[in-house]
């Protein structure tokens, strides 16, 4: 079966597991006239797993503005370039937006490959009721960033990543924000060790107290009543500045449009 040809692909490589990667990805890496890549030499072990010979470029993000004109330029002069990650799709918490916007601009013709992805990969594989979610990649780094997120989103799953050296900060972070969320956390996805544990952020901390390796991706589960919970967090953030349960009370029903009475019975409660 014939195929279109592109100038540019991006082109999803394992996330773990070497053999995850498709028939068509093998065929591009093999045809394109260089790749482009995060660590030529990860890269290196896929290709030479696979015999691909084709030359590699560095394009990550500390030197992928400077790399744009030299692309466009090859391309210009008919070459194709593949587009990989160290692991995973391109794009996804990875280089590439700004060599394909520009490319975008010029009216190249790009094309993504269907491929591994730790997102899906994990979603896949953790009931949800429901469909929607919200994916924030990375989580920041400051505990007020992070309680912040996890507020924001209370309403809905939330899917990100992290590094086994800050997941359990994140989550005593999460544990103090929303002490009965549930969450899945999965690590080393698709490697020998995978695993899946699914609980509240205090019983995840107690699972891996010995410690955890492995790239990790957690979501937290949305609250069936999220506006309650919002409610909880701005009482509890208020108490800790020092306000008094009648203050309290007269700026939460101000904000939330609630009875005044009502809301100071909460506060006197929680």
């Amino acid at each position: 079966m014939s195929q279109r040809k592109f100038q540019f692909y991006i082109v999803p490589t394992p996330i773990g597991n070497i053999s995850d990667i498709t028939l068509r990805a093998i065929e591009v890496l093999k045809e394109v006239d260089f790749i482009a890549c995060e660590d030529t030499r990860t890269t290196q072990k896929l290709l030479n797993h696979y015999d691909i010979r084709t030359k590699c470029v560095s394009y990550h993000k500390y030197n992928e503005r400077e790399r744009v004109e030299f692309f466009l330029n090859e391309l210009r002069n008919g070459k194709t370039i593949a587009l990989v990650s160290d692991a995973g799709t391109p794009m996804i918490c990875d280089p590439g937006n700004v060599i394909v916007d520009e490319l975008r601009k010029e009216n190249f013709e790009i094309t993504a490959l269907p491929g591994a992805s730790a997102v899906t990969t994990f979603l896949s594989q953790v009931p949800r009721g429901g469909e929607e979610f919200a994916f924030v990649g990375f989580i920041p780094r400051s505990e007020k960033q992070i309680k912040e997120l996890a507020q924001r989103y209370a309403g809905l799953n939330t899917v990100f990543y992290d590094s086994p050296e800050r997941i359990l900060k994140t989550l005593d972070c999460i544990k103090e924000i929303r002490p009965t969320a549930k969450l899945a956390l999965a690590r080393e996805l698709s490697k020998l060790f995978e695993e899946v544990v699914i609980g509240t952020a205090e019983e995840i901390i107690n699972h891996f107290k010995e410690g955890i390796r492995g790239e990790i991706v957690c979501m937290i589960y949305a609250e069936e009543n999220a506006e309650l919970v919002d409610l909880e967090i701005k009482i509890k953030e208020l108490k800790d500045k020092g306000f008094k349960a009648k203050e309290i009370a007269t700026i939460i029903s101000t904000l939330f449009g609630l009875n005044k009475n009502e809301v100071y019975q909460t506060v006197i409660n929680q």
